[in-house]
């Protein structure tokens, strides 16, 4: 009788991670928990400064106060495993925190999603109808869009990890990949999972794409709007108020449309890998980024908290 992996197993996965030499790793683990300690800090540096800045209590800053916190917990359920990983060589992951991971890794896919739409409309309404900016984007508003956002990402999250719990994994315990993600534990299953794979085909294609075309009528809206005003300095500032999202969107949405609608092969599980180590390490850190380099409103809140840091010495 096989030995099989299933929700009462007190059995693990074996994550296969990269394959490389004991220098390669070394550099991988310095270069990754340099990075990781950016991201943390980084999209912490902006929640505090929402929270402690009057002048940042705006729906534009809320909505990325929100991205920050899904940013940070995006690469911390997935990164300080691959760390241990590539320090101990340790390659096992028990099943419950395998099943942790799948929570967390759709969580994260369907919230950020979901806020990029709702910041995608902020501006909308902004730039197309300033006089009733107020009057739409209400806190009662904005607060239920996000809300909306962390309640689907949650059910749909605690969805998929039950479905994937019941699974028996009788063939293969090896998650080729550096963390416990939907697919690459799915496919591990000696359960017939045709229903499973249509299910997740369909999520990956309509929740995405339906929130992305969304997005892009938004800015189809705004730059008509742009384009109508007579002023190349109104246009500028009217423009540059979108350009963080834009780039956000684009590194966000970037890496997830070739990493699941490109065609499966086994030569390419070392590209996927990759292109996952993009989404979850290298966007988080790149976002504080994007919203602090080309946003004045950040600079000047390090300003006054700097100011005030040095006025209490």
């Amino acid at each position: 009788m096989k030995n099989c992996i299933n929700g009462s197993s007190e059995n693990e996965f074996y994550i296969v991670a990269f394959s490389m030499s004991s220098m390669e790793q070394l550099v991988l683990f310095l270069g990754i928990l340099v990075i990781y300690i950016m991201v943390v800090l980084g999209n912490l540096t902006i929640i505090f400064l929402v929270c402690l800045v009057p002048k940042l209590h705006t729906v534009m800053y809320f909505f990325l106060c929100n991205l920050a916190v899904l940013d940070i917990s995006s690469t911390s359920s997935s990164i300080p495993k691959l760390l241990i990983i590539t320090m101990t060589h340790n390659h096992n992951i028990s099943f419950f925190f395998c099943m942790t991971q799948i929570f967390f890794f759709v969580f994260n896919i369907d919230s950020v999603i979901f806020i990029l739409t709702s910041m995608a409309y902020d501006r909308y309404v902004a730039i197309c109808k300033p006089l009733q900016y107020y009057l739409i984007m209400r806190k009662n508003v904005y607060i239920t869009m996000a809300a909306s956002a962390w309640t689907v990402g949650i059910l749909n999250s605690l969805l998929h990890t039950v479905l994937t719990s019941v699974l028996q994994f009788c063939n293969s315990r090896n998650v080729n990949n550096f963390y416990c993600d939907l697919n690459s534990v799915v496919v591990l299953s000696s359960t017939d999972i045709t229903g499973r794979r249509i299910l997740i085909f369909s999520e990956a294609i309509l929740i995405p794409l339906v929130q992305f075309l969304l997005t892009i009528v938004s800015y189809i809206f705004i730059f008509s709007s742009i384009l109508k005003i007579q002023s190349s300095a109104g246009r500028m500032k009217a423009f540059s108020s979108c350009t963080s999202h834009l780039i956000t969107v684009t590194l966000f949405y970037g890496p997830l449309t070739f990493l699941y609608l490109k065609p499966e092969s086994e030569d390419s599980k070392e590209q996927d890998m990759l292109l996952s180590m993009l989404y979850l390490v290298v966007v988080p850190m790149l976002n504080p980024l994007v919203y602090s380099l080309r946003n004045r409103d950040i600079w000047d809140a390090i300003l006054v908290i700097t100011k005030v840091k040095l006025t209490k010495l």
